[in-house]
């Protein structure tokens, strides 16, 4: 993950912070945000890999930041 993170990124982080994102991992990461499914079908994938969201469960779960997720939106 590049040191600084795009605009796009970092307002999926936040509605990831605020509670208002799901995971699905049934197939492949995709993140719903307000109950609908994200357009950037890749950015649930390319942030769980970062290690930035909690992609640790498999099954259609709140999304959550992990520590480096939230230490990298506070420092955004």
């Amino acid at each position: 993950m590049p040191s600084t993170l795009s605009y796009r990124d970092r307002k999926v982080l936040r509605a990831v912070a605020e509670g208002r994102c799901r995971l699905s991992c049934d197939c492949g990461t995709t993140l719903v945000i307000d109950g609908v499914c994200y357009s950037d079908q890749f950015a649930g994938r390319r942030l769980t890999q970062a290690g930035l969201i909690d992609a640790s469960a498999r099954a259609d779960v709140p999304a959550r930041l992990t520590p480096t997720g939230s230490a990298l939106l506070l420092a955004a």
